[in-house]
């Protein structure tokens, strides 16, 4: 789990594939004035190091009918339980992501439901038996924003410092 040496050209790539998963290799070769063939390579290289882990499309959870969605911080009665936990939680599809936490919570989850009402089954029939102590319910009323870290290798404040002939960004 280390922190990869990742040159400009890594970067350009990165910051097109987030803006467009779909987009065409043939283009970011273009954009980034070098061969189809050697993006394509450095795509290959950046999955080889996992720093990319994938590419998706992102669905409207409400528009398909899970119209809740809720975080969750999981209290274990047994902190030896985690893998078996995490497993379960695994295997519950209204569970989306999964996060050993610091601070008061052991795991802390995201679930989308159909309505209030299915949430309150998964956390009665499908939550409780895993041997929780207890659960803190958040309810997420509408995502005001999502998004990916920063392709940024020169992480500053100041905006004298960004290339102004960048064609990426």
């Amino acid at each position: 789990m280390g922190h990869h040496q990742l040159d400009q050209l890594d970067e350009k790539i990165l910051k097109m594939i987030i803006n467009n998963a779909r987009i065409a290799f043939l283009e970011v070769a273009r954009v980034c004035n070098v061969s189809g063939a050697a993006i394509h390579q450095r795509i290959q290289k950046l999955i080889n190091l996992g720093v990319i882990k994938g590419s998706e499309y992102i669905i409207d959870h409400s528009k398909i009918g899970f119209e809740t969605s809720a975080y969750m911080g999981l209290f274990l009665k047994d902190p030896e339980q985690f893998e078996t936990v995490v497993a379960a939680l695994e295997a519950m599809p209204e569970v989306v992501e999964c996060h050993y936490t610091t601070g008061q919570y052991d795991l802390f989850i995201r679930i989308y439901a159909r309505n209030n009402q299915h949430l309150l089954e998964v956390i009665h029939k499908k939550l409780q038996p895993l041997g929780l102590s207890r659960t803190e319910t958040l309810i997420s009323l509408k995502e005001a924003f999502r998004r990916q870290v920063p392709i940024d290798f020169n992480f500053s404040d100041s905006e004298d410092s960004q290339d102004s002939e960048d064609p990426v960004k």
